[in-house]
């Protein structure tokens, strides 16, 4: 029987960018690309479970039109973080079907940061859309997520781009997708401000931290700010342009990895 390498989907951080996943996920599909497993850092773990649980990328395409901010946003006293996180949930529990790890189309991975053993987290098993919640808690905007003396909050914080991860499920191949940052953004509220220092913090851990990626398409979002959900068509089409740009060099890699299968 004939072998081909397992091929590990890494979507990164990157807030309102990560619409950009959907470009990249449409072109790979187009083009037969195999998804096997995939693995997502914040707003790349929200439509990573959407995907593995069995929605269309184009039906993931059409909410990203429709959804609004007051779909998501529960305003709290801020003790943890402004938002207090619970009906982001819910919207989460809704769309994956409330599907725990093991009923999955597609195995997932779902990276977050504890902030008491200042570690990376992978999330395997149990409910989806409690890790997803985990994962996308930007620190001072999402109250964090408590779970087994654990501190969760954004897994961005310290894996951008998880493909690490993916190599831990057993991805042969591992595409990336790093969703860059802002060329520069006005700084008019505590929103902007801890967005702009969490931009700060990811270009530095990018230098410094290689992604582990066989493959990294890099989307130009400089325009976008990151707390602007408003902007999906432009993300998405930029996500497009980059993976296929990116596929003549999956292509060769994944012809590569199966002559040595």
């Amino acid at each position: 029987m004939e072998r081909r390498p397992k091929v590990g989907l890494a979507l990164g951080s990157g807030a309102a960018r990560g619409y950009a996943h959907i470009g990249v996920i449409k072109v790979l599909e187009k083009h037969g690309v195999p998804i096997d497993l995939i693995t997502g850092s914040s707003i790349g773990s929200l439509i990573g479970a959407l995907y593995a649980s069995g929605l269309s990328v184009d039906y993931i395409e059409s909410m990203a039109y429709r959804i609004k901010r007051r779909h998501w946003v529960d305003i709290t006293f801020p003790k943890l973080g402004l938002i207090a996180g619970k009906k982001v949930e819910e919207m989460i529990r809704f769309l994956t079907g409330n599907k725990n790890f093991d009923e999955l189309k597609i195995p997932l991975g779902v990276v977050a940061t504890d902030l008491r053993s200042k570690r990376v987290i992978l999330i395997r098993e149990g409910n989806v859309a409690f890790a997803v919640r985990a994962s996308i808690a930007i620190p001072g905007i999402f109250s964090p997520v408590m779970k087994e003396g654990m501190v969760l909050v954004d897994g961005g914080v310290l894996e951008r781009v998880p493909g690490r991860a993916a190599r831990e499920m057993g991805a042969d191949v591992v595409i990336g997708v790093e969703l860059g940052f802002s060329a520069g953004t006005s700084l008019n509220n505590i929103y902007d401000i801890i967005i702009q220092t969490f931009e700060v913090m990811g270009r530095e851990i990018q230098f410094l931290k290689s992604y582990d990626c066989d493959v990294l398409i890099t989307p130009h979002l400089e325009s976008v700010n990151p707390i602007a959900f408003s902007e999906p068509e432009k993300c998405i089409k930029e996500g497009t342009r980059a993976a296929e740009a990116a596929l003549p060099k999956i292509m060769s890699i994944l012809e590569r990895k199966g002559e040595e299968k």
